[in-house]
């Protein structure tokens, strides 16, 4: 059984649960689960350990950073194989996203160099002839971070990652279906010399662990990437803290007729069905200008058609399981129901226990699951508009606004979008799967609230102090 970690001591606790293959269900590995005890431990240790962190300077966290960066590197092939058996990604997959939460780590580190203040220009007013100042950035307290299963690894590290750049104490509750790659990086994060009792990686139900954590007081702010569901409960439950949620999205793309069309088939392509479709800023909706619909249609579903979907493990595979049957019973449910509104599919539609093809939608409703709801799965629903107006409107007619993408060669058209498109972030001439990882990254609607990024979430996780000092004397 794999310990959870509580204020750096692995324990093995009182009750495990299974973690097995999204592929074919096989056992990987059984898990410790956190009781109420554990998570009590947990929040008493890191408001304890506030003291400590006060006295580490910003060349030591940036230490304790790269070390991690480079043991995430060292040991990349192990945790290639871990991100490729739970959460059922391939192979190629699984190796980018340990270079980019290593990469993660090393950005934080830069960043923690530059966290400093400002001065505060007191004479500008009437009052403050005498008055010199500035603002310090000062730990907010203990960082509550809860992960989502499809990138466990990377976006946990941009969690604690700013959470240690900061100078935070931090509770990591990975995902009941992916928790091995994240007590891994626990592993490593107290091999690479944070205090112990700063931190705690505490695998078990969100609804038990995770709740009892947004509950208590002590923690002075929650950090969570999931669904809207889940964040509008967290919202609801956490009291008078601070919160930072990256949401659900259904990200549309614009392929206007001026674009480079053999361009955009490839990047949709490629942004619908990487991870199975279960990325957050995957594609979802597209909106393609009448003339040259058909054509991004057949190649959209050429490439689909072409894709070698199995087993992640094996390293020709370009496209694996969804996490569960019942979310791949799900979206079978949900494009059935697309076909019986008269949407075509083009190309995919079948399930295979718990893997689903990759699958091409036209002439989609607006008011199916599929296109206004998150699909989270291998399938994009692409239809045509006649103007731009209908197209920028066809993308803007969502609840969620994470990205979203536009295919032109018109400036007038590209700066339109991005001044009218309704979401966190405008990519030009690329999908809205696109991120790297130091870029501000959020939503807005029901996407979520606040950026990650790592200057971006080092803000958020640190409050602004100002001292004033006044120079004047009565004579």
């Amino acid at each position: 059984m794999r310990s959870m970690i509580v204020a750096g001591r692995k324990v093995e606790g009182r009750a495990c649960f299974e973690v097995h293959s999204p592929y074919d269900g096989s056992l990987i590995e059984e898990v410790a689960c956190a009781s109420p005890t554990e998570v009590d431990k947990a929040l008493e240790a890191c408001e304890r350990s506030r003291a400590t962190l006060k006295k580490l300077t910003r060349y030591e966290r940036a230490k304790v950073l790269r070390r991690v960066a480079e043991a995430l590197i060292k040991r990349r092939e192990e945790l290639t194989k871990i991100l490729a058996s739970e959460v059922g990604k391939t192979l190629k997959e699984a190796r980018a996203e340990v270079d980019r939460a290593s990469s993660t780590f090393e950005f934080a580190a830069e960043e923690v160099r530059r966290l400093a203040g400002d001065e505060i220009p007191f004479d500008a007013a009437s009052g403050g002839v005498s008055r010199r100042g500035y603002t310090i950035k000062v730990p907010i307290g203990t960082i509550v971070a809860i992960t989502p299963f499809n990138f466990p690894l990377n976006l946990a590290a941009h969690k604690v990652a700013p959470a240690i750049a900061a100078g935070n104490p931090f509770i990591l509750k990975p995902a009941s279906q992916t928790p091995i790659a994240d007590l891994i990086l626990g592993e490593i994060i107290l091999e690479a010399g944070f205090p112990e009792a700063a931190m705690s990686v505490l695998p078990g139900p969100g609804g038990e662990v995770g709740l009892r954590l947004v509950r208590d007081e002590r923690p002075r702010m929650v950090t969570f990437t999931g669904s809207a569901a889940i964040g509008k409960e967290i919202a609801t439950n956490c009291g008078f803290k601070k919160i930072a949620m990256e949401l659900g999205s259904n990200s549309g793309v614009i392929v206007a007729s001026s674009a480079d069309v053999d361009f955009a088939i490839k990047r949709i392509a490629l942004g619908a069905f990487a991870l199975a479709g279960q990325v957050c800023i995957s594609v979802q909706r597209v909106v393609v200008h009448r003339d040259v619909f058909d054509y991004v249609v057949d190649g959209v579903a050429k490439i689909a058609r072409s894709l070698k979907v199995g087993n992640p493990l094996e390293e020709e595979t370009q496209m694996g399981p969804m996490i569960s049957e019942k979310d791949a019973q799900r979206i079978a449910q949900w494009v059935e129901e697309a076909s019986a509104s008269d949407a075509s599919i083009v190309a995919g539609g079948r399930r295979n226990g718990t893997v689903f093809d990759p699958t091409v939608l036209t002439n989609v409703s607006a008011s199916s699951r599929v296109w206004k709801d998150e699909a989270f799965a291998p399938v994009v629903c692409i239809n045509p508009y006649d103007n731009f107006d209908e197209g920028i409107d066809a993308i803007n007619q969502s609840r969620y606004g994470l990205q979203a993408g536009i295919f032109t060669n018109s400036l007038e058209e590209a700066f339109a979008a991005a001044e009218r498109i309704e979401v966190g972030g405008v990519i030009i001439n690329d999908v809205p799967t696109y991120r790297v990882d130091h870029m501000p990254y959020g939503g807005v609607k029901d996407s979520g609230i606040g950026r990650e990024g790592l200057r971006y979430a080092i803000a958020e996780m640190t409050e602004e102090k100002l001292v004033c000092f006044n120079f004047w004397r009565s004579q």
